[in-house]
């Protein structure tokens, strides 16, 4: 019976030795799963910021495109109004000119201070 007790000892003895070395394996197979899912959401995260980066990149790039080409059509319509206005300036200027050079005459005249009063003689000729 001596023989007997000693086996169910030594069986008791390593099914718990056999039950520390699962545990402890998985404990360490855990510990490294969670090591690498660490790993894994840190990546993530960095190439979600990248990815992110990226994108605020290029809404910043579209955004200066459109502003750019805002500006040249702004100028652009600035530059023709201003055209447009020297155009017809010079069209006045031209009309004023011809309508002077038209109605020129000559003017001569003689004035007089007496006094507190003023004198005019004045005699326009047109040629």
């Amino acid at each position: 019976m001596d023989t007997q007790n000693s086996e169910k000892a030594a069986v008791k003895i390593q099914s718990w030795w056999r039950g520390n070395m699962v545990r402890r394996t998985l404990l360490h197979a855990a510990l490294r799963a969670w090591v690498i899912q660490c790993w894994w959401r840190s990546m993530q995260a960095k190439m979600l910021e990248q990815r992110r980066r990226l994108a605020l990149r290029l809404y910043t790039c579209q955004e200066w495109a459109v502003v750019k080409v805002q500006a040249q059509v702004r100028m652009w319509q600035a530059r023709r109004r201003f055209l447009q206005a020297r155009h017809a300036a010079c069209i006045i200027q031209s009309h004023w000119r011809w309508h002077t050079s038209q109605t020129r005459g000559l003017i001569r005249g003689r004035y007089e201070v007496k006094a507190s009063r003023l004198e005019l003689d004045i005699e326009i000729l047109l040629t």
